[in-house]
């Protein structure tokens, strides 16, 4: 898929802030020029993650139901919690050790150092799901959003109900000004995780926006 990316507007981003908890894909958020500040796609939560044993394909399955049944959002924050822990689960220490430091350098806005260990990360679990999902947004950070969109495709193709991801994709197709595309993305996310935080919201105003014009 080739295309052009353009800005639609400044982005103030606070990195420290954006990756307190590693975030799925960072949003413009505080400057007041910008109007109503955007909201944040789904994160890992920042407190300690529950312990989460047992195999990883059959405990997603089970939760991504859960996720669905959740009747309220705090039970539903409860279980996206629970799939946040298995998505950062590595059974190697050295990866795991290099995205701590990643997290480290990004604390301290050096984001070319995270990218290389990130990079590091990638190189030596291809496989690790969470690993692509980070860098992609670094990616984004840098407003070079065809590489966050090669890694969040990535992240797709490993783990297809990944609701941050998909998030982060409507992100930036709607950044791109393909509205359609960026619908259709957080049509998804919300399939998969019906209690994502303003989502909904931003599925009605670009649903009025796309399809609206044949009403």
């Amino acid at each position: 898929m080739s295309l052009r990316f353009t800005k639609t507007g400044l982005i103030a981003l606070s990195v420290a802030a954006v990756f307190a908890a590693w975030p799925a894909i960072a949003l413009a958020q505080d400057d007041p020029r910008l109007g109503p500040p955007k909201k944040k796609p789904p994160e890992a939560p920042a407190k300690t993650l529950p312990k989460v044993g047992g195999d990883k394909t059959r405990g997603l399955d089970f939760l991504f139901g859960a996720l669905k049944a959740a009747p309220d959002d705090a039970s539903a924050k409860h279980v996206e919690a629970r799939i946040w822990a298995i998505w950062l689960q590595t059974p190697s220490d050295t990866a795991a050790l290099l995205m701590m430091r990643a997290k480290t350098a990004m604390d301290a806005q050096q984001i070319d150092v995270a990218l290389k260990l990130l990079d590091a990360v990638i190189k030596l679990r291809p496989d690790y799901t969470e690993a692509w999902n980070r860098r992609a947004t670094l990616y984004y950070l840098q407003n070079n959003y065809m590489r966050s969109l090669a890694d969040i495709e990535q992240v797709l193709v490993r783990e297809p109900r990944h609701f941050g991801a998909l998030a982060g994709l409507g992100m930036i197709m709607q950044d791109l000004g393909e509205d359609r595309r960026a619908l259709d993305a957080f049509r998804k996310a919300l399939e998969i995780n019906p209690h994502l935080e303003k989502l909904p919201e931003l599925v009605k105003t670009l649903s009025e926006k796309v399809e609206g014009r044949d009403i």
